[in-house]
């Protein structure tokens, strides 16, 4: 009698969209952008977004901007296999994980967020000629960045 194998796989879930616009919060307070400032001398979960995003637009996707900044991906360190960086990775999205609309960039800085057809993101000052194209923009699905206080 041949014995059957079965392997469990645990769901992957995702951040990224493609074609989306996410908009400052309604509640944001800048009314520029901002870079994000450091707190007690190291980079924010936000500085470390703003500079992967800034120095290299629609390069990453949500999903590799939110593994790298998080705990998980900044402990892999340099030296780290790309078998294990992989595994971190299926591991840390393995469970749902808050997506970019969740980031200070949009609730506290005043960064749009556009992610495009092939879902590599790029941000944009709130105050800025391209915010304000994509955020009328009627071929992108508009979204805003998560209110900081509830109302």
């Amino acid at each position: 009698m041949k014995r059957l194998e079965v392997h469990v796989t645990k769901p992957i879930h995702t951040t990224n969209c493609v074609d989306t616009f996410i908009r400052v919060a309604e509640d944001c307070p800048a009314r520029s952008g901002e870079e994000p400032p450091m707190r007690a001398g190291r980079p924010t979960v936000a500085g470390l977004q703003y500079a992967m995003i800034a120095n290299a637009p629609y390069k990453y996707t949500s999903d590799d901007v939110i593994f790298a900044t998080s705990a998980q991906g900044r402990g892999l360190g340099a030296k780290a296999s790309k078998s294990e960086r992989n595994a971190a990775r299926a591991a840390f999205f393995s469970r749902g994980q808050a997506c970019m609309r969740a980031s200070g960039l949009g609730k506290r800085y005043g960064w749009g967020v556009h992610a495009d057809r092939e879902g590599r993101i790029a941000i944009y000052a709130v105050d800025g000629e391209r915010y304000q194209a994509l955020s009328h923009d009627s071929k992108l699905v508009q979204t805003r960045a998560m209110r900081s206080k509830r109302k």
